[in-house]
């Protein structure tokens, strides 16, 4: 029996417009609340039931956070404009758009109509190509990736604990992040800190300030969107932590016994020359790739549009489609550029302030057209990079306001900047104050009260992780150098 179509198909029962936004993510949050005031009728489409703080994910994956503190329910945060009778929340997935009729369609079979769409479905990870890499490495975006990351590392020092045999133990006492931008720096830092405090005096047969943490860059610096005084900084607070840092690591394989990868390395005779190593681990956290949502394919299928080879859509100076006025694009799924200077458009960065401000605009835009106005570009303000390697250490990149002029600084005074700044933008009073209370507490304690989670054979029946007296197979191919 086919699935009958939502009701109002057309249009809404007091013949306003139907705004529908795919994702609350930043961008699609920004947006819903921008159009409160506006004379529309508005569906919000998300996969799940919350909003999330994506900076602060890492937290919960490294048990510094629970996740409520992070994530608030959809339907609360837009609880006003639910009452109002203007806004309604769907847990849905979309499954394709339809331009020649406008419409949404979703996972169930309904299907939506739309009078304008914005598109903010976010980004998703990218493993360039060898998405068989995910199984033994899992990134970091979903509320389930912080939860699966946490479980695997804390999972890593009981097995050590577990084993006798040294040499079998080491792989489980070995980490490796590959990436090296602000969420593997993040994770790295972090990681290095639960080794060497947080854990230091909770098992008899280990010592955690023996594991050995390693951070994986291809570039030839940590941060490479940051300045490169800030990006040496950040190596060396990373390395005064204990993490080994390792710019110019290419990897080449990943397995469920270790990492593969060619490190440039200066020879005798003054050349240069890759060598390959393989890093014995059984932990392996991937920060290195981003990848736009599949609805890009969606969108350029639909309607021609331009995709870059991240799979962002090419949006114009407004932020919509080429021949589609009514659809916009905005947040990590955009390949936006920023109009301050006409003349010189400049790529906006995928990161949570220009998703907001993308949201903001792409409201205001439709606001714009129903009053029979020109719609503006876009112009992003940057107001700054930061990144935080543990306690009392990060770096900061700060533009000051109306001046454009650009502060630099890093330690404890850039983290205790980071501290205010995500504390601020938090969503809800309670989670500020549930975060400051647990950072609070972890900066006099060393601890992570969030060290729990389920049973991994119920979760992962299939899972990577082998029991201690299972045999180790040799890798196909011994590589030269185990480093």
């Amino acid at each position: 029996m086919e699935t009958p179509p939502l009701p109002s198909p057309d249009r809404t029962p007091g013949g306003r417009p139907r705004v529908v936004i795919i994702g609350c993510g930043f961008g699609g949050l920004e947006a819903a609340q921008a159009l409160a005031a506006a004379p529309v009728d508005i569906v919000v489409i998300d996969r799940t039931n919350h909003h999330l703080f994506q900076p602060l994910l890492y937290q919960v994956a490294t048990a510094g956070l629970s996740a409520p503190a992070i994530a608030a329910p959809i339907r609360h945060v837009l609880r006003k404009q639910i009452a109002k009778g203007q806004l309604t929340v769907l847990m849905a997935e979309v499954t394709g758009i339809d331009t020649a009729s406008s419409c949404v369609q979703m996972d169930g079979g309904e299907h939506l109509h739309y009078d304008h769409l914005i598109v903010a479905a976010g980004a998703t990870h990218s493993y360039f190509g060898r998405d068989d890499w995910a199984k033994y490495a899992p990134g970091l975006k979903t509320l389930g990736d912080a939860f699966t990351i946490r479980r695997r590392v804390l999972t890593a020092f009981e097995q050590a604990e577990r084993e006798t045999d040294p040499v079998k133990r080491l792989p489980w006492l070995t980490f490796a992040v590959v990436g090296a931008g602000p969420t593997g720096v993040e994770m790295a830092g972090t990681m290095a800190e639960i080794a060497q405090q947080t854990l230091s005096a909770e098992f008899c047969r280990i010592d955690s300030r023996e594991a050995r943490i390693v951070l994986l860059e291809g570039a030839p610096r940590v941060l490479g969107t940051f300045s490169e005084d800030l990006s040496q900084r950040a190596k060396e607070q990373l390395e005064g932590l204990g993490a080994e840092v390792l710019p110019g690591a290419r990897v080449t394989n990943i397995t469920a016994f270790g990492i593969h990868y060619d490190l440039t390395e200066h020879q005798p005779d003054g050349t240069t020359q890759a060598v390959s190593h393989f890093l014995p681990t059984r932990t392996v956290i991937w920060a290195a790739g981003v990848a736009a949502s599949p609805l890009g394919k969606a969108l350029s299928k639909a309607t021609g549009c331009e995709l870059d080879r991240a799979g962002r859509v090419v949006v114009q100076p407004d932020l919509t489609i080429p021949h589609h006025p009514n659809i916009y694009v905005v947040g990590d799924l955009a390949n936006a550029r920023s109009y301050l200077d006409p003349a010189k458009p400049t790529p906006v960065p995928g990161v949570s302030p220009g998703a907001k401000q993308m949201g903001r605009k792409a409201a205001f835009n439709i606001i714009r057209r129903m009053k029979g106005l020109e719609p503006q570009a876009f112009r992003y303000f940057d107001y700054g990079s930061l990144a935080t390697i543990g306690k009392r250490a990060a770096v900061a990149m700060v533009e000051l306001p109306f001046t454009r002029k650009q502060v630099r600084f890093s330690g404890f005074v850039a983290w205790l900047f980071w501290l205010f700044v995500h504390v601020y933008f938090l969503i809800g009073f309670r989670n500020r104050l549930v975060v400051m209370m647990d950072w609070a507490w972890a900066y006099f304690t060393s601890q992570r009260h969030a060290r729990v989670f389920p049973d991994p054979h119920a979760l992962e029946p299939n899972k990577v992780l082998m029991r201690v007296d299972e045999a180790q197979p040799v890798p196909a191919s011994a590589p030269p150098k185990v480093g």
